[in-house]
């Protein structure tokens, strides 16, 4: 897909930006507070007590019974918790949401980023079970609009991907960075 005006490429670069500057934040945030007691970031509390979700009307009325689980697969969460996992889960989470936001500011690498904070979005979507207001909440939200700029190729409008798309091969310009800048906007019938 090729976005020929220059204010709608504009504003996927803003998008694409914002986001990206919201994932960095996350992540730095991870980074310099840690786990609020002065200890490297865990995500063990968020897996062990972050997971019981919530459910909303029509299908909880009333104050529901403090420490209810809601989350069909919140025993999967919270294994991962006490598991040989955390370390790898601690740093992938942290050092993902700090890449992602760096490629996506930058444009560099951007469907392969925009995939990877798709993936991670989903991933804390299943993990929060957050239905207290009804299906959307935040994570989803993420996760639907950082698909779409890689969808789109946010990259190739004041990215880095546009501007080092030919020193690439077309199949990793086609599905790590933001496709092909040159590339005809083409719709099937």
């Amino acid at each position: 897909m090729r976005i020929t005006s220059r204010r709608f490429g504009l504003a996927a670069a803003v998008g694409r930006i914002v986001v990206g500057i919201i994932f960095l934040w996350a992540g730095l945030d991870k980074l310099s507070v840690g786990d609020g007691k002065g200890g490297p970031f865990s995500a063990a509390g968020f897996l062990k007590f972050g997971t019981n979700g919530t459910l909303g009307w029509p299908f909880v009325s009333g104050t529901p019974v403090q420490g209810t689980v809601f989350n069909p697969t919140h025993d999967f969460w919270a294994g991962l918790a006490g598991g040989g996992m955390l370390p790898l889960i601690n740093l992938l989470v942290v050092v993902g949401e700090v890449g992602i936001g760096l490629a996506l500011i930058f444009g560099i690498a951007t469907r392969f980023a925009s995939a990877m904070g798709t993936l991670m979005m989903i991933f804390f979507f299943f993990a929060a079970w957050d239905y207290a207001y009804g299906i959307v909440n935040q994570h989803l939200t993420y996760a639907v609009v950082t698909f779409g700029l890689g969808v789109i190729g946010a990259g190739n409008y004041y990215g880095l991907d546009g501007m080092l798309a030919k020193s690439f091969p077309s199949a990793i310009r086609r599905w790590l960075l933001s496709g092909d800048p040159e590339e005809p906007s083409t719709v099937a019938a």
